[in-house]
């Protein structure tokens, strides 16, 4: 999985779009920002949460955080980040890579208004050394997602 699959995502769905493959690892925001040279809230994180016994991914700006309230008042409880384990098992990317393009079975997506805030940002691409530049809202269209306000 991983980078292949999010390539054959794109091939199908987006061939439009290309991924970027950098020397330097981009697991974090931090090195994600500096080796695309953009600031830290351009880059889309994506986490992985148990929403009950379902799997639901949300994307967010880099430099945002989840506010607790906003998202208990949203999904009707706690946010619970899954671990490492899960995130690669749910999918198919390791932790730092995480992206809602490419994934072994359908999740639901959540998109965090904190993304429109760049006309263009910068999602991993399934593994710690690539990426991809988009739009907020291809993203959203591409991944199916649902915009929701839940950042702090």
């Amino acid at each position: 999985m991983s980078r292949e699959s999010v390539h054959a995502f794109l091939t199908a769905h987006a061939p439009d779009i290309s991924i970027i493959d950098t020397a330097e690892s981009s697991a974090t925001v931090a090195e994600a920002a500096a080796a695309h040279g953009v600031e830290p809230a351009q880059i889309a994180k994506t986490l992985g949460l148990w929403l009950g016994d379902e799997v639901i991914l949300i994307v967010m700006s880099g430099s945002a955080r989840i506010d607790n309230q906003k998202y208990r008042g949203h999904f009707g409880q706690k946010a619970r980040m899954l671990n490492a384990e899960d995130i690669v098992e749910k999918t198919g990317h390791p932790v730092g890579g995480v992206c809602p393009f490419g994934l072994p079975q359908p999740l639901r997506v959540f998109a965090d208004l904190s993304l429109q805030n760049y006309p263009v940002i910068i999602p991993a691409a399934g593994g710690v050394q690539c990426a991809l530049k988009i739009t907020p809202q291809r993203l959203v269209d591409l991944a199916n997602a649902e915009w929701v306000d839940i950042a702090q």
